[in-house]
């Protein structure tokens, strides 16, 4: 189907090509009152912090820092509460702390949050007790409940998308800023974490170093600003092409397009066709850009994506994020990343570990093996250290909360236990152990390396 091409927005080069993953919305004209209040609402990050967040790829892209992005599968509106926001956000400090002290860089943190309320589908409808509805596509869209009202796509949703996404921005900002993010006291959960975890002894050196560290830094009086706040970015799939083009903005300074409803968007493996709106939306908005590469990626594919949407080679622009598997990455990365390094582009690498791990178990749960999860991380680390390249980051699925939906983990999760706190409302999630693990894991690789 194409976007719709009938609001004020027409004119954008991307309504007229073919978009795959788009509602069937049943009510056009309140579509077009939506996405008509949409583009008078106000940005929800600006230019400037785009520009921010991209300089801070190209340090990436360059090796010199590295990214950790992570949060929800899929947001949902019941989510949007002070306890869920903290608790994810806390996670991914605790992680970013091991992981800077570890890499001796800059971590990048950049929640999936703040407008994940959209996910692909491989398939349009989904069939219960030989009832068919369309399939959940997200908060954004529809709702989980399978009833034909909660599964019919509601364009209020889209406005609902919005102000959801205002309110964790706002509360994302004031932890940052506000004493919550202060090192200090993340290197204190972290000491706490490592005391109860199983696997605690394995970490209990690497905290003891950053415990150090800090005393150090406090008997010589050190106390920057640094320590106190951090900078936090927010990203999401840019799914819904509807929603995503009534937030794009002109900015004032340049002429130059913005999508303001996040500050990086990415593209799935889906969505990425060379010929589709998706990419086209991409390549003409000045966000930096992330594309989901799959097993199946040729090298021609992946330079055909930098020539349209990097095609001046900056770095930090466009961000290839890989999702191959555990058994296939060291099979397929190698090549896309030589001849993606030979012709001169300087893209970012970043490791999705989550995506090619799915599997479902005996009780029907969509799960994931921690094992698996951490062995793609290691053969994405093993490729690029083969090839003198750096392995730019790494992209998870996870919550801040104690839930039961990935199997393994120091402190375990069995099969039998999934049924326990399977709270997801599409992809299993680690949970904040399993992802405090990984964080630790991935300090060894680096230092290992």
């Amino acid at each position: 189907m194409t976007v719709n091409a009938d609001t004020t927005t027409s004119g954008y080069s991307w309504r007229s090509l073919p978009a795959a993953q788009q509602p069937e919305w049943p009510d056009s004209e309140a579509l077009r009152a939506v996405l008509a209040d949409l583009e008078t609402y106000p940005p929800l990050v600006f230019a400037g912090e785009c520009d921010q967040l991209r300089d801070r790829l190209a340090a990436v892209a360059r090796g010199e820092a590295f990214v950790l992005q992570g949060g929800d599968c899929a947001e949902t509106f019941d989510g949007v509460s002070a306890d869920a926001i903290r608790n994810k956000l806390k996670t991914l400090l605790q992680m970013a702390v091991v992981l800077t002290y570890a890499a001796k860089v800059p971590v990048v943190k950049i929640g999936r949050m703040a407008g994940q309320y959209s996910k692909p589908r491989s398939k349009p409808t989904e069939t219960r007790d030989g009832v068919t509805l369309p399939v959940y596509r997200g908060d954004s869209v529809n709702g989980l409940e399978f009833t034909p009202e909660a599964r019919t796509p509601d364009p209020e949703r889209l406005r609902r998308m919005y102000h959801a996404s205002s309110a964790t921005l706002n509360l994302v900002r004031a932890f940052t800023t506000g004493g919550y993010a202060d090192l200090r006291q993340v290197h204190a959960w972290n000491q706490d974490f490592v005391a109860l975890s199983p696997s605690g002894e394995r970490y209990e050196r690497l905290a003891r170093e950053i415990d150090s560290a800090l005393a150090f830094m406090r008997a010589c009086n050190v106390d920057p600003d640094e320590f106190r706040t951090v900078e936090f970015y927010a990203s999401h799939e840019a799914l819904v092409l509807d929603y995503e083009t009534a937030m794009t903005r002109r900015d004032s300074r340049t002429g130059l397009l913005y999508d303001v409803s996040g500050h990086m968007v990415w593209i799935g493996e889906r969505t990425r066709q060379l010929d589709g709106a998706h990419v086209e939306f991409a390549a003409q908005v000045r966000n930096p850009i992330g594309v989901k590469l799959g097993p199946t990626t040729t090298p021609e594919e992946a330079l055909a994506l930098i020539d349209r949407i990097d095609p001046n080679r900056e770095p930090g622009r466009l961000t290839f994020i890989t999702r191959m598997g555990a058994g296939r990455i060291r099979e397929v990365l190698p090549t896309l990343v030589e001849k993606v390094t030979a012709s001169g582009a300087q893209v970012a690498w970043i490791c999705d570990p989550m995506h090619g791990n799915t599997f479902e178990a005996a009780s029907g749960h969509k799960t994931r093996r921690f094992d698996d999860v951490l062995d793609e991380v290691k053969g994405f680390f093993e490729v690029h250290q083969a090839l003198g390249t750096h392995p730019g980051g790494i992209h998870v699925e996870l919550t801040g909360d104690d839930v039961t939906e990935c199997v393994g983990g120091g402190d375990e999760i069995f099969v039998d236990d999934l049924h326990q706190r399977y709270e997801t409302a599409c992809d299993p999630r680690l949970n904040r152990s399993q992802s405090l693990d990984l964080a630790f894991l991935v300090a060894e690789m680096y230092r290992n390396g």
